[in-house]
């Protein structure tokens, strides 16, 4: 008589990951595995995380008038804190504000403008158009001078496109190039990749970060971006009609 063969018992599993006592036996006798671990706790921990950080950090990008006004809700020892680590931050800024307005400059002064230039830190370089029609050159031109105001620690230029490299064509511009350590270290050629026409301060101040220029949780980067968190509530509160037509008047503004 034949042996007979070893045939697999079908076990009847309904929900392998049912809390029941048919499923601890299973997993007991590695029929099936273990049921992982439920990911409420971690969920929960980094919720609360979340909230401590947000409570620690809400005085952050406050000016010191947004700070003054705050003197009845925060702790006046924990207020005054803040208060002086902002007119530090503003006292360090306005020192290292050695600049503060575009440099135009020829090819003879690349150089020295530039290249020598940026082994002292970050130095941008605005490629222009020089035809009035091209857009993306005008909007870059007037961005780049609110920029060097407000960024004054940082070395911004510009140059026709076309006198910086011979035969360099129109459709390339606006083209910027960064400079650091005396070498280029970015080049962005038009708008394309930073929104086109509709760029703005916050695409150029990520570039700033992108190459070490500024520090994320600068204070200057953090107000604007809570101004932009303002106008989006604002928004959704009357329904955009009201903030909408508050962006377009800000960016005609631009062009006065």
């Amino acid at each position: 008589m034949a042996a007979p063969k070893d045939e697999r018992i079908a076990v009847p599993i309904d929900d392998p990951n049912a809390d029941t006592e048919w499923n601890d036996i299973l997993r007991k006798h590695g029929v099936i595995p273990e049921k992982p671990p439920s990911p409420t706790p971690l969920i929960e921990e980094a919720i609360l995380e979340g909230r401590r950080l947000a409570h620690e950090n809400r005085l952050e990008g406050k000016d010191l008038d947004e700070l003054d006004a705050l003197e009845d809700l925060e702790d006046e020892n924990f207020l005054e804190q803040y208060r002086q680590q902002r007119v530090q931050e503003l006292a360090n800024l306005t020192k290292k504000a050695v600049h503060g307005t575009v440099y135009p400059i020829s090819k003879p002064d690349f150089v020295h403008e530039v290249t020598d230039a940026s082994k002292n830190g970050p130095v941008l370089v605005n490629l222009t158009s020089g035809l009035g029609t091209n857009v993306e050159s005008r909007v870059l031109t007037e961005l780049w001078r609110r920029a060097a105001r407000e960024y004054g620690e940082i070395k911004f230029c510009e140059i026709r496109g076309d006198m910086a490299i011979e035969g360099y064509p129109d459709r390339n511009c606006p083209t910027i190039l960064v400079y650091d350590k005396g070498d280029i270290v970015k080049q962005i050629v038009t708008l394309m990749t930073m929104g086109g026409v509709r760029v703005g301060m916050e695409e150029i101040e990520a570039l700033l970060v992108e190459i070490g220029a500024v520090r994320d949780n600068d204070m200057r980067i953090l107000k604007r971006r809570k101004a932009k968190e303002d106008v989006e509530e604002e928004r959704r509160e009357h329904g955009g009609i009201r903030s909408s037509r508050a962006t377009v008047e800000e960016d005609d503004d631009d062009w006065d």
